[in-house]
Parts: structure tokens; sequence; C-alpha cells
């Protein structure tokens, strides 16, 4: 069999490429912007990737799966309906060719999808279940991120986005989870929906294909996620919290910071969780993670032991490097409330370290949501743990910072290189640097490090 996937170096439609891969599906594919790390993992499993012309139909592929970066009017999507050339969605086909007969453990929520999805399949590797996964980034404890696995256990990153030009309902609703985590739900991605009742009703549609002998994890205090529940519900429910909350699974911090925490089921300790993530939607990933990986048969004591060993999701907080007492970590936050919670989470950090400096906010507002100006009035209040915030605003954006609603300073620059002489020249010994964008940003992170080491030699 051979396929060709347009859009193939978006995450989630390389993830495909892969798994199709090494089913012994022919693969190729086209795309325009090809960056790490979906770049190296598609040239290491030898996939050929080239630029959108009408000529990738020469290959003769059975099936074109579709990524829902493509619309109608683009150049390979015409061709394809033209030809009647057959043609898929990317979720649909791993509905299709891979999920089907497996135990789906699915992910979803606004914010925490790919590191509470990492958490996930690391627990089961962690028990010798050899899970298979498709993540839309790269857990730093398998280093891809996609593999078909060696059980029937199958870990899915379930994003609320649409599926595709023709198919406009929610990516999750093709993957029929058996154990499903709803992280959390707030307004987001006003490209495709309306307001948050529109999301919620996706939600709906996913609980409506969860199993009655499945599993929901969620947390007990998200009264947007209880709506949806209040909606229609014929599964088992766990609920996750703090302890002073009722739910069925509880941490009581042992760092402030979320380094440590004890885990509760049912109001007993079980164990605890020492790791190297930091804040507490990390803390309430590990307990969703834990409950989800539990009702897949791994004992809690051998989860808590998996969490232990966990190292991160790349672009997650990812240190990038340290120069001259100064360290610039990368982070994929584009939300507002990401944004929160990373930044809290790296000033408890920041608490412990004697002789820390500023901590420095620098930000790309690239998502679609971000650009249509939904998140102007709640974006200020975001950076309040940050010591001084740096933004890329590009000229030909219909966008403008709300710069007098912050309560720390704010710089801008309408190009990369001016940003990045900003930085240079401000950036004192012993800063951190958060660098947060859902994109390459220009490749600003090691750019910044290799100026800083220039500097200092100097």
């Amino acid at each position: 069999m051979k396929i060709h996937i347009l859009g193939i170096a978006g995450t989630f439609m390389g993830g495909i490429a892969q798994l199709a891969k090494s089913m012994g599906v022919k693969v190729s594919g086209s795309d325009t912007a090809v960056y790490p790390p979906m770049s190296t993992q598609l040239e290491q499993a030898g996939i050929q990737v080239s630029t959108y012309t009408e000529e990738f139909l020469s290959q003769t592929p059975d099936v074109v799966v579709i990524g829902n970066a493509l619309s109608r009017g683009h150049v390979a999507v015409e061709k394809t309906l033209n030809t009647q050339q057959a043609y898929t969605s990317g979720p649909q086909w791993l509905a299709e060719n891979v999920l089907k007969d497996r135990w789906v453990v699915a992910v979803a929520g606004t914010h925490g999808k790919t590191t509470t999805a990492s958490m996930v399949a690391w627990i089961l590797e962690h028990a010798g279940l050899q899970p298979g996964f498709l993540i839309g980034g790269v857990p730093e404890n398998f280093g891809v991120s996609a593999r078909l696995g060696e059980s029937p256990f199958f870990v899915v990153e379930a994003d609320e986005y649409d599926t595709a030009f023709f198919d406009k309902r929610s990516k999750f609703v093709h993957y029929h989870p058996r154990t499903c985590v709803l992280n959390n739900l707030e307004f987001d991605h006003a490209d495709i929906f309306d307001d948050l009742a529109a999301i919620q009703k996706q939600f709906h549609h996913l609980i409506r294909t969860v199993p009655g002998n499945g599993l929901i994890v969620q947390p007990s205090d998200e009264s947007n996620i209880d709506d949806v529940i209040e909606q229609g519900c014929w599964t088992p429910i766990e609920t996750q919290g703090e302890a002073q909350i009722h739910a069925d699974w509880t941490y009581r911090l042992l760092s402030e910071d979320g380094t440590g925490f004890d885990v509760c089921y049912q109001g007993q300790s079980r164990g605890e969780v020492h790791w190297d993530m930091t804040g507490l939607h990390n803390v309430r990933n590990g307990l969703s993670a834990i409950a989800a990986a539990q009702h897949c048969g791994v004992p809690v004591e051998e989860a808590i032991q998996g969490l232990n060993a966990f190292e991160g999701v790349r672009r997650r907080m990812t240190k990038v490097g340290q120069v001259n007492d100064i360290v610039i970590y990368d982070d994929f936050a584009h939300h507002p409330t990401a944004i929160q919670t990373t930044l809290s989470g790296m000033r408890s950090q920041l608490k412990k370290r004697s002789g820390a400096g500023r901590l420095i906010a620098v930000f790309e507002p690239r998502s679609n949501t971000m650009r249509m100006g939904i998140h102007q009035s709640s974006l200020p209040a975001a950076f309040d743990q940050a010591d001084s915030v740096y933004a890329f605003i590009d000229s030909d954006w219909n966008w403008s910072m709300p710069t007098d609603a912050f309560k720390v300073p704010v710089k801008i620059a309408d190009n990369y290189h001016a940003l990045l002489d900003l930085l240079v020249a401000e950036i004192l010994p012993g800063d951190t640097i958060v660098i947060m964008s859902n994109g390459s940003f220009g490749g600003i992170h090691q750019r910044l490090l290799n100026a800083l080491q220039q500097k200092a030699s100097v």
C-alpha cells in the first residue's frame, strides 16, 4: 500500500507517517515549513518529503491523507479532487488502520494534553506494556512522537481541533477511547469555534464514544467539564484534585514548586512522586496519568515509580542552555492559562535557588486565536510572575499588545533580529529566560544562546 500525506511536517501528520511506515506502508509526503523535531524524525524514518506541487500523484498513491491545515484552493487539494483520487483525513486513517481493536487511552483538554499523554505512555512502558502512541510533542523518554507499539494499548493526544476541510468534527471523535482523560476546558481555537458551548458540544460527542466498561478521568473543580458531563455520560468517572477538595485522586505537596508530592487514592496515601517537573498543573497531570494507567492494569505504586523516571517533553520547559549564570528555557505555552502556569512553576522553582536573578518572559502570540485578539483582556495577568516581558509582534499582523494593562515592563519588536538585539543588550547574569511560542520562533532560542556565549567570550 502507498500513501501520500499532505501536511506531513505537522506533529500529528508526521506521527501518522511514522506509524504507517512501521506498518510496512510506502509513505511519501508534502509540506512547506519542515523543521526539527519533525524533520529529523521523518529523515530518520526514511520518509521522503517534497514541496507542494501537482506532481505528487505521479507516485500513484492508493490514498492521499490530507492534513487539516490544507483547505480548498490549495494546489494539492484541488489536484486530489479533480482527479478523483481517493483521500481521507489523518484521524480517520489512524482510526481505521491503527486504533481499531486496540485499547485506546485518549488525553483531551485545552492544556496539558501532550505532557499527560507522554506520562501515560511512559508509565505503561515502565510497567513493561510496550504501548503504541501518537503525541503532539516528543517525550524525552522515547525520543519520537509516535510508534506502533507491541501491545493492545495505544495512547493518543486527543485534539479538539477540526479533522479536515471536508470533516469539521473534532479529531478526537474518531478515536473511540476506552480510557479517556479530560484535563480541563477553556475557550480556544476561535478560528473554528464560535464560543465555549461549541467546544463543549464536541467534548460531549467524545464522551458519547467512551464505552460503559471504560473510564473517564477528570478534575474535580472544572465547571466547564461538569457542564459537558451533565449533557449525558454513560461511563464511570474518577476525579482528581488537591487534598482539600473531595476527589478520588488527591495530592499533598511535599515541595512548593511541585517537584515532590504525595499521591492519595480514595483517601489513602499510595506513595510519593519526586521528579524534575514543576508546577501544580504537572502535579495534576501526573495524577490523571496514574489514574489512567491504573485503569489499564498498572498498580498505583508501579505507576508512581514510572513518574519518578519521567523525563518530560521536548519544548515543555526544555532547558536550551546556560551561559554566565543565564539559563534559557523553551516552552510551547501560547494560551494565557498555559503562560500563567508555566511562569508560576518557574517562579516557585527560582525561590529555591539562592542568588537567582530576574524571570524574563519572551513571547510570540502566534496562534490563530491569539492573533484574532480573543485573549487580549486576559493576557496581561498571565505574565504577572515575570519581571519583564519581551514580545515579537509581526508588523503584518492585525494585532497589538495591550501593554498598558501589564503590571511588568513590556518591550515589543517587529522582527526577530530586533528582538534578539534587545535581549542580548538587556539580559543580566543570573536571569532566567522562558521563551514561549507554539512555532519555531525564528530559532531564537539557539540564536540567543549563541549570542550570549559570544558576548561572554569577549
